[in-house]
């Protein structure tokens, strides 16, 4: 009896010294594995920054570009019949939109939305207007149907688009 007393005094110590040094051990790995997740997300933003705010960029760039008066300005061809035009307008939209649908990793699903639904709405209000120019209509006439259009909307998307693009770049920055 005596000597399982004795064992008792030895192995209940040793168990307490045992289980503390665990402990120690445990949230000393603990702290590490945190660090290390820290210094990899450090890193992981130094290196997705710069993208994200190029992917910003892009499609600020994009945006405006297909806003109604930079697209009919820059596409413009005088005497050029609208139908035409149309084509040239519209392959033009989708040229700049699939030169950058990669851009949307880098930016929330709402902000994608609003750029995609601007894109979308612009082709519509393209294809509305040419249904209001006669067939020996001109670039001219297509682009006062356009412009038109664009302006009778109380909420320009292309507009809506830009300033939640603008909002999410000053939250994430």
């Amino acid at each position: 009896m005596d000597a399982l007393v004795e064992l008792i005094k030895i192995i209940v110590p040793a168990s307490i010294v045992l289980y503390a040094a665990y402990l120690l051990v445990r949230s000393f790995i603990a702290r590490e594995i945190d660090l290390k997740k820290l210094e990899i997300r450090s890193r992981s933003i130094e290196t997705t920054l710069p993208l994200r705010l190029q992917a910003y960029e892009r499609m600020a760039l994009f945006l405006e570009r297909i806003s109604p008066n930079n697209l009919l300005l820059r596409l413009a061809v005088p005497g050029l019949p609208a139908k035409e035009f149309q084509q040239i307008l519209l392959n033009e939209i989708r040229d700049e939109y699939n030169h950058n649908v990669s851009q949307q990793i880098f930016m929330s699903e709402v902000v994608w939305d609003l750029v995609r639904n601007a894109k979308e709405d612009l082709i519509m209000t393209i294809n509305d207007a040419i249904t209001d120019v006669p067939s020996e209509g001109t670039t001219i006439d297509l682009s006062k149907r356009i412009m038109e259009r664009a302006m009778s909307k109380s909420v320009d998307p292309i507009a809506l688009a830009i300033s939640e693009l603008k909002k999410e770049i000053q939250q994430a920055f």
